[in-house]
């Protein structure tokens, strides 16, 4: 299937696996729009990406997991780019720490990002996008790693794990597929943030593959998803190199 003249959304767009999305469905002929939390400086760069695949691209401010906001934006790529073909939901927070010593604040942070941001964003989706689209929500292995402290991020992408199969079903006869890439540890800013180089190689060592994985090897995962792969709907596709 063809991918070009599709208008793609991007939520967590400016920075890591979010930003490799972007300018790898940029590559594809996808038109993207980023949207970002707060940088400004980074947004830019990434719509730079987009252009200079030969896409257009536009930065929109948001919160995703403000309707109101979520709704302008969208309102904004229909006017500015066209209707809605793909939506990305890469936007997601992390904080790490014991369940005993778990900041319920922290907690309400996570919350509110990862899962009625991913909730607000599918909502939105469902309502305008295209026949022959494609959402692509994410996930973590962690949900199977099950690495000490990171209960509280796990436990937000497991309600977006269960809302998936559901909302493929939810849009049955609509020809729109949902899915969700569950990538492992990645070199991103967001996972060496308070890691010793000890903690990344140990971490690195524990798939086949001997690495962490890379921006670009989950974006390939998501453009299959966005394009080409219309067979696979209501899934949840592990992207951690072979990681158990």
């Amino acid at each position: 299937m063809s991918t070009a003249s599709r208008i793609a959304i991007v939520t967590g767009g400016s920075r890591g696996i979010g930003r490799a999305v972007a300018s790898r469905l940029a590559a594809a002929g996808q038109d993207v729009a980023v949207v970002y939390a707060s940088n400004d400086k980074e947004a830019d760069a990434a719509v730079g990406e987009i252009e200079a695949a030969g896409a257009r691209g536009i930065a929109l401010q948001a919160d995703v997991a403000d309707e109101a906001a979520v709704t302008a934006a969208f309102d904004t790529v229909e006017r500015r780019l066209g209707p809605v073909d793909v939506v990305i939901n890469a936007a997601g927070v992390m904080a790490l720490q014991p369940t005993r010593e778990l900041d319920l604040a922290e907690l309400d942070r996570q919350l509110r990002t990862n899962v009625r941001g991913t909730f607000v964003m599918a909502k939105e989706a469902a309502r305008r996008i295209r026949p022959g689209g494609a959402i692509v929500a994410f996930s973590t292995s962690i949900t199977r790693l099950r690495f000490p402290t990171f209960g509280a991020y796990a436990a937000t992408k497991g309600a977006v794990e269960a809302l998936v199969p559901i909302l493929a079903k939810e849009l049955g006869g609509r020809d729109v597929t949902v899915n969700a890439v569950a990538p492992g540890p990645t070199a991103t800013e967001l996972f060496f943030d308070g890691k010793t180089q000890q903690d990344i190689d140990r971490i690195a060592a524990m798939n086949p593959m001997n690495r962490l994985g890379t921006p670009q090897d989950i974006a390939e995962v998501v453009a299959f998803l966005a394009g080409p792969g219309r067979w696979v709907n209501g899934q949840v596709v592990f992207a951690n190199g072979g990681a158990a």
